[in-house]
């Protein structure tokens, strides 16, 4: 019953999507807006780590970018869709979009070192991984799906860009990679548990973070680079740009890239994943996200 549906919402996603981007983009808002009043659980958890991240700032401000979070969180749908069933070529005609720093990263894949592309979790993370891999040669990290049905059309999507994909788990294949001389997309800004953690700060906050990415880098001796990305008037902006971060233990390293990717998150708060239960392993997800 359950794989029934999932068929039959699947086809409805591809048909919404086939609609042309600026039509895409009115339902997204409506949708956005239908979000916002709803009491999904999402919503909470949003608004609590958007009041923990950002106390410097008063609750009008705070609201404004939850507000304009779950609004934005419209486009999911679309952005994911579009990535993931879309052509090149209809991508490349409809969707503006700049990539900088492109040159620089090509240059540096000549060298045949590989490059640990970390990135954070915006909002449309999967349209800027689809674009930047029509325009590079990249290969990727993922959580697998639960159901494996969805996990099968995710993979597709991601490959139809993607050059290989990797479950998180499955570090042996990515450093492989690393050490042919490949760049691997990165995301470690979520919570993944203790076991394989160091406790940082995040925001200001103290947050279990994955001290994977310093092993991964010290054993396939790999450069590091940072994908932000963020809509600018309308078109999707991608900055790629080759970044040193502190490498004297995994408290530094992981402390060091925190920080950065506060900063970019910094820039556009409202396209952040802010759905995500990002303090629950050291707050107490019963305690913050009730």
């Amino acid at each position: 019953m359950k794989n029934a549906l999932l068929t039959i919402l699947l086809f409805f996603w591809r048909v919404i999507v086939l609609l042309p981007w600026n039509i895409q983009n009115i339902f997204s808002v409506v949708i956005g807006h239908l979000m916002l009043i709803s009491s999904f659980k999402r919503n909470k958890i949003s608004k609590v780590n958007i009041d923990l991240c950002f106390p410097e700032l008063n609750q009008k401000e705070r609201n404004k970018i939850y507000k304009d979070n779950i609004v934005a969180s419209g486009r999911v749908i679309f952005d994911t869709g579009i990535a993931w069933f879309w052509s090149n070529k209809r991508i490349q005609k409809n969707i503006p979009y700049e990539i900088n720093g492109l040159e620089n990263l090509l240059q540096n894949q000549k060298s045949k070192k590989g490059i640990l592309l970390f990135f954070k979790h915006s909002l449309h993370l999967e349209l800027d991984s689809r674009i930047l891999a029509m325009n590079a040669e990249i290969y990727g990290v993922e959580r697998e799906h639960n159901s494996k049905k969805f996990e099968l059309t995710q993979s597709k999507g991601r490959l139809k860009s993607l050059k290989g994909l990797a479950g998180r788990k499955n570090t042996m294949t990515f450093m492989r990679w690393l050490k042919n001389g490949k760049t691997v997309l990165y995301a470690p800004d979520q919570d993944y548990g203790m076991k394989n953690s160091t406790v940082v700060d995040f925001f200001g906050m103290p947050a279990a973070t994955i001290s994977a990415p310093l092993k991964i880098i010290n054993n396939t001796i790999c450069k590091t680079f940072f994908l932000n990305s963020y809509f600018y008037k309308g078109k999707l902006i991608i900055d790629v740009d080759e970044v040193k971060i502190n490498q004297n233990s995994v408290d530094e390293f992981s402390s060091e890239l925190n920080m950065l990717i506060e900063s970019k998150i910094k820039l556009n708060p409202e396209e952040y994943l802010w759905q995500h239960r990002r303090f629950k392993s050291t707050l107490g997800k019963e305690s913050i996200y009730k």
